[in-house]
């Protein structure tokens, strides 16, 4: 989540908006919670996501494009508007420039490549406020268990291999940011009640529903429920989310990469999808059908994998007369983002590790200016 701000225009007469500023690379739950929130202080969200360049320059290689990233953050519900290329620094300039009233950050860190802290000057004015960040989910984490190539990496977290991972990617033995670390996620209920958007479906609405594993939910899956949602003038689309083992069966290798409860929450942030159905059936059954009154079953281009017994898990409503193939035109696949990371694996370790030791050296300068302060008090007590 670090590189992130939202700005919020506060007034008596106006209604307030929020402004963040991120990176956005891997857009996952984590940045989806902080942007509920910074939403939540105000009426109108205005994010600013970063170009490849600004990213590259203080951070290292980013794993998505910029174009990607901007529509990946469009497609997140508290969303109101974006600012393409927003300036890595955030300035009162930047703020007056969209009219917003203050920028919202995570409570860790943000640095520029020489370690100064991006929003310094909104701080200093007053113009900035906090989010908690979203512990148990992080960018370093997410490559890390792409890496990991193993079933268990939803649980293995006191392996040797996952110590490796952490050594390399952040929170090793020379390191302990609080930021950049590697964490578990716990899932409540509150936390999907917070992402749900509650709403039924209205008289007049087509109930449409799509299935599957929506792993690291990316550009290539914002297309697709894009596409579908466009199938209908007033569609009420409903997600079925494939339990773990289930991915794991038709996929194989190391997927899913994320567990079936922080799918769940990627999903729901997305404004297309009106529902998620945790753990759904592989196959759709008249009884799934008939619970839910779906009008329409959209499926897109990617291959569709046989069920346990060799049958098309799309047998029912294609019989109905209710299957739709969408394209969204856009190929992409969580296997092609896997690839990337592989790809660029020596370029992520030493990204996290820069970032890592710029984090840590800002953590013991806090440190040191506190000692400072408590010194004093105590001479000014004495």
């Amino acid at each position: 989540q670090s590189g992130s701000g939202s700005w919020d225009r506060v007034g008596a007469a106006r209604p307030q908006t929020p402004d963040d500023w991120d990176i956005y690379d891997m857009v996952h739950y984590g940045h989806s919670n902080q942007l509920r929130q910074a939403k939540a202080m105000g009426d109108y969200l205005i994010v600013g996501v970063h170009t490849d360049a600004e990213i590259s320059k203080h951070k290292g290689p980013p794993v998505f494009t910029e174009a990607e990233r901007y529509k990946m953050v469009r497609a997140i519900k508290w969303v109101d508007e974006i600012v393409e290329g927003a300036p890595y620094v955030t300035t009162l300039e930047t703020l007056d420039k969209y009219n917003c009233d203050f920028c919202v950050h995570g409570d860790d860190i943000t640095l520029t490549v020489d370690g100064k802290d991006t929003y310094e000057e909104v701080k200093r004015s007053g113009r900035y406020r906090e989010c908690k960040r979203t512990q148990g989910v992080s960018t370093t984490d997410l490559v890390g268990r792409m890496l990991l190539m193993t079933k268990a990496h939803h649980s293995n977290i006191g392996s040797s291999d996952y110590q490796q991972h952490t050594d390399n990617f952040g929170k090793g033995p020379q390191g302990h940011s609080p930021w950049t670390g590697v964490s578990q996620f716990l899932q409540t209920s509150r936390k999907i009640i917070q992402f749900a958007s509650g709403k039924e479906p209205q008289p007049g609405d087509t109930i449409i529903y799509v299935a599957g594993a929506f792993d690291l939910f990316h550009i290539g899956h914002v297309d697709f429920l894009e596409a579908v949602h466009k199938q209908s003038e007033k569609p009420y689309i409903i997600a079925g989310l494939h339990f773990d083992q289930e991915v794991n069966r038709y996929k194989g290798k190391n997927y899913p990469i994320m567990n079936i409860h922080e799918r769940t929450l990627s999903v729901l942030a997305c404004r297309y999808v009106s529902e998620v159905v945790i753990g759904a059936p592989y196959a759709v059954t008249q009884d799934l059908l008939d619970h839910f009154k779906v009008d329409m079953v959209c499926c897109g281009r990617t291959e569709v994998f046989p069920d346990k017994d060799g049958s098309d898990p799309y047998a029912e409503p294609k019989k109905r007369g209710i299957f739709r193939t969408v394209d969204s035109g856009n190929n992409l696949t969580t296997d092609d983002i896997v690839q990337r990371i592989i790809k660029n694996r020596l370029q992520f370790e030493a990204r996290n590790q820069k970032k890592e030791a710029k984090e840590m050296a800002v953590i013991q300068a806090m440190k040191r200016r506190e000692e400072e302060r408590m010194k004093e008090r105590a001479k000014a007590i004495l």
